[in-house]
């Protein structure tokens, strides 16, 4: 499924073969929490504007409108017009961020909704029933987020029940994908791999995750207010010992300069939702670095918002007409903003690529790593 085309020291150039098409390496997944870009954008905008997967979250589909009625309609593909490969978030992250009132235990988790308070209770084959319900490529696995910083005898503990719990959604998946009435019975299950900052712990974890022979690894339990330094140590730590014959993810990463270092430490997949949620500020990605278009120094500007950017929105509209809109509080101003930094963020993926192909990947990062993240 996952094929290692080239390295750059340890930068990887791939490509992932799923049922529902082909994923070049590394490559950014856009987040569709609730089946949709916030925004205003659609599935075809998507295909047109370069993404190539599309990220939905199995806790907010759950709630709302209920993965029975994502079922009935077809699964996730069929209701949201997406033709490409869609990865699940297993709901983990939310039921620990989110929830106000929860409960661990070993047979899963009881929370209240976010939404009218009612009580949940999520498990590993919940989840997992729930991704099945929803059709997607790929199924994340249910584990436990940990916040940084937190004791280490927790953590431990902690992973020792994520390593559990995976092992039964691999048992639970290989369930459904049997089951006649099943929409995806290719679905593919992803570990995500924790252990809070301790490197001792994100090693004995991966090399316990490592033996269940899943479809790809992730790291999850990063990017969550810890220093961007610890990260970067967690990725090098951690990536000797996952499979290199697997697709690897890094959770919720991030800004472009961190999916640079990501991808010099051997990370495959990258998704985030800070180029929508900050495009929805008027905070716009370009070659140069960050802008604002609330700046009254655009007022005037007839320019693009990246003048080496070819995304509709640049082709077609000054950094004037989109601080308009904002100010106007015209939709139209997010939906432009959002596109813009979603296009750019693909087409950075495709120079990355690119740079891995022609062997000047080295170059690349020197160029951008400390200019991309930078605020002008």
């Amino acid at each position: 499924m996952f094929k290692l085309i080239k390295k750059s020291n340890n930068a990887r150039l791939g490509i992932f073969e799923t049922p529902d098409g082909t994923v070049y390496t590394p490559g950014f997944m856009n987040v569709a929490t609730c089946g949709a870009i916030k925004g205003g954008l659609s599935a075809i905008d998507l295909a047109d504007i370069g993404c190539q997967v599309m990220l939905c979250n199995t806790y907010h589909l759950h709630v709302r409108p209920g993965d029975n009625v994502v079922y009935d309609l077809g699964g996730l593909h069929k209701f949201t017009g997406w033709k490409g490969p869609i990865l699940t978030d297993s709901g983990g992250f939310q039921v620990f961020s989110l929830a106000s009132l929860r409960n661990i235990k070993e047979e899963g988790v009881y929370f209240q909704s976010h939404i009218d308070g009612r009580r949940i209770f999520m498990s590993p084959e919940i989840s997992m029933q729930i991704q099945s319900h929803l059709g997607s490529t790929i199924a994340m696995a249910f584990d436990e987020c940990v916040a940084n910083p937190a004791p280490y005898d927790y953590a431990l503990k902690s992973c020792e029940r994520t390593t559990r719990w995976l092992e039964r959604c691999k048992t639970e998946m290989s369930r459904l994908n049997t089951l006649p009435e099943t929409i995806n019975k290719q679905q593919m299950l992803f570990g995500i791999n924790q252990g809070c900052t301790y490197d001792k712990l994100r090693i004995k974890h991966m090399k316990d995750i490592a033996s269940l022979d899943l479809d790809g690894y992730a790291i999850g339990g990063l990017a969550v207010g810890e220093p961007k330094e610890d990260m970067y140590r967690i990725i090098s730590a951690v990536e000797p010992y996952m499979p290199t014959s697997k697709i690897r993810y890094l959770m919720g990463v991030g800004t472009p300069g961190n999916i640079l270092e990501g991808v010099k430490r051997g990370v495959d997949l990258f998704d985030c939702v800070m180029p929508a949620r900050n495009a929805r500020h008027g905070h716009l990605f370009t070659r140069r670095g960050i802008i604002n278009l609330n700046n009254a120094k655009y007022e005037r500007d007839d320019t693009p918002i990246d003048d080496e950017c070819n995304c509709p929105v640049c082709r077609n509209y000054s950094k004037a007409y989109l601080r308009h809109l904002f100010k106007a509080k015209e939709v139209l101003a997010l939906r432009l903003a959002v596109m813009h930094n979603l296009y750019f963020y693909n087409s950075f993926m495709a120079e990355i690529r690119s740079s891995l192909k022609n062997d000047t990947f080295g170059e690349l990062y020197n160029k951008y790593v400390e200019v991309l993240d930078r605020r002008i």
